[in-house]
């Protein structure tokens, strides 16, 4: 398909998970993106398998969860093997129940989510343009201008904004001068993607094998006994040409202290891993996300997850600019936002993958008769266990800090910034239940209203919406009830007390007031988010 020479409000380069996100985030809001990408066509050799809770609330709004569950598995557990045998092993069935409609980790691989959200996008009109590679950026105030390359032909788009989601090795942050900072892990990686039959390995369980010369991670893919190994190479195949999977297995029958029967072999390379992070995660009218934006470890399952956030964070922002509903100094809360939890993120999986990786003495103690007890220990204490799942599931992600949210509450658990918690709510009229997160499905922000009001006022709040934020602003309203105690309860609301809430389109509480005042939600919404009138 050939690129058409037109002008495009978002360009988006890359058309990977991140880059497909954004595309797709971007078409809720019914702006129709244009994106590209140098390979011939989707893939299914992708390093990413673990899809965590939050990446599965956002694609409950969107309406596709269902495909994700029915295609996937849930992780059951973690085995841990120091040398051979096995130190402890955890569930992690429904490990955070009640946190989320999701309290686990499904398994399904970055392929699939790739080609779920080409589907969306297919269903949405919207093409991908394969086999067109990025040239070069020029951009002014006002537009980028980009040269392209398509079988064999050069194209000069235009756009109002562009979108780098090209991957580790961005043409787009390397066209901006964008220092990607960081390092290379000294070893070399394999992955395989193999059936295996070894009845000895849950192909339920996360099988992670530690020893003194390096690590292996056996991850099941829904697929029953099917494998994506990851491990680092033995220093005597580091140089080997033509290296094979038959080449390494006798080193990782040792490593695992087993003799893996490989039935069928789907997928086998070599590769490097690093952990990056760019300076900048925007220029002028370019953004960066995803691995263009930041590179780490394997660990936990994090890589993929964060890059859908990252669109998910930036593409109502755009979409709102775009649309002419919100001022574009809204855009500037992406990097402030975002770059934080990147860059935990990279602190965190270098600190646990370094200790992973060492050979140390010191290193080799701690994870023969420390690591194993405190494992036991910690998932032995309920709270510790809800911490855990809710760094890798990644709801606990906050922006407490930013500027473009409004804390005006006694509310000590829960603050403007959050994510807004996953709580059950009883509909009294219609006798169903449903939960606050399905309040937030349609696109735009929604205010929710908790507490006591008579009739005349809730007209009045009615009223203002649909004549002031007509397109932008949903409203559910949740009077005190027995069966909703649990709510008031969550957001400290005592008798006689209202409180109101607005939602982002990122289901990040924006706004929280201990009253009901149309004023300050005017001033939120019109000098905090920078919303346009009328909008």
């Amino acid at each position: 398909m050939t690129i058409p020479a037109e002008h495009a409000k978002v360009l988006i380069i890359g058309a990977g998970p991140s880059g497909l996100m954004m595309a797709a985030q971007l078409l809720r809001y019914g702006v129709q993106p244009v994106i590209i990408d140098s390979k011939q066509g989707p893939t299914d050799e992708s390093k990413a398998l673990g899809v965590q809770a939050r990446s599965l609330e956002i694609y409950r709004q969107m309406g596709v969860v269902d495909r994700i569950i029915e295609g996937g598995k849930k992780a059951q557990g973690a085995s841990f093997n120091v040398n051979g045998k096995q130190a402890a092993r955890f569930s992690l069935t429904n490990v955070g129940e009640g946190q989320t409609l999701f309290p686990f980790i499904e398994l399904y691989q970055q392929s699939k989510n790739e080609r779920l959200l080409l589907d969306y996008l297919t269903k949405n009109c919207c093409p991908v343009y394969w086999n067109t590679t990025l040239l070069s950026i020029k951009q002014t105030d006002v537009q980028v201008e980009a040269l392209f390359e398509n079988n064999d032909k050069k194209t000069t788009i235009t756009s109002d904004w562009l979108i780098g989601a090209d991957g580790t090795h961005s043409a787009v942050r390397k066209q901006l001068n964008i220092h990607f900072t960081g390092d290379t892990y000294k070893h070399v990686f394999y992955l395989a993607d193999v059936e295996l039959d070894n009845d000895a390995i849950d192909d339920g369980f996360v099988n992670l094998f530690l020893g003194n010369v390096g690590m292996a991670g056996f991850f099941p893919m829904p697929e029953a006994n099917r494998f994506r190994i990851i491990g680092n190479l033995p220093d005597v195949l580091d140089n080997k040409e033509d290296l094979q999977l038959d080449d390494l297995l006798p080193h990782l029958n040792v490593a695992c202290n087993l003799q893996l029967q490989v039935v069928k072999n789907y997928w086998f390379t070599i590769y490097r891993l690093h952990h990056r992070m760019a300076d900048k995660f925007r220029e002028q009218r370019c953004f960066l996300i995803g691995d263009a934006a930041h590179i780490h470890s394997p660990v936990g399952a994090q890589g993929m997850n964060t890059g859908l956030q990252d669109a998910y964070n930036l593409a109502w922002k755009m979409a709102g600019v775009v649309n002419g509903q919100i001022n574009p100094a809204i855009l500037d809360s992406y990097a402030a936002e975002r770059m934080p939890v990147a860059k935990d993120l990279l602190k965190t999986t270098d600190r646990i993958f370094t200790m992973v990786m060492s050979n140390s003495w010191l290193t080799r103690l701690f994870k023969k008769w420390i690591m194993p007890r405190l494992l036991k220990w910690v998932w032995g204490k309920k709270s510790l266990k809800e911490e855990f799942f809710k760094r890798v599931s990644q709801i606990g992600i906050s922006y407490r800090d930013s500027h473009i949210n409004l804390h005006m509450s006694q509310v000590t658990k829960i603050k403007a910034g959050d994510r807004l918690p996953y709580l059950k709510v009883f509909d009294e009229k219609k006798q169903e239940e449903t939960d606050l997160h399905e309040w937030c499905t349609k696109p735009g922000f929604v205010l929710i209203v908790l507490g006591k009001l008579n009739e005349t006022d809730l007209f009045t709040l009615a009223k203002w919406i649909t004549q002031t934020y007509p397109a932008i602003l949903n409203f559910f309203y949740l009077p005190p009830s027995s069966k909703n105690r649990h709510i008031f309860d969550a957001f400290e609301i005592g008798k006689s007390q209202a409180k109101s809430i607005i939602v982002r389109p990122d289901m990040h509480i924006g706004f929280i007031n201990d009253k009901v005042d149309m004023g300050l939600m005017d001033n939120y919404l019109r000098n905090i988010v920078g919303v346009v009138h009328g909008s």
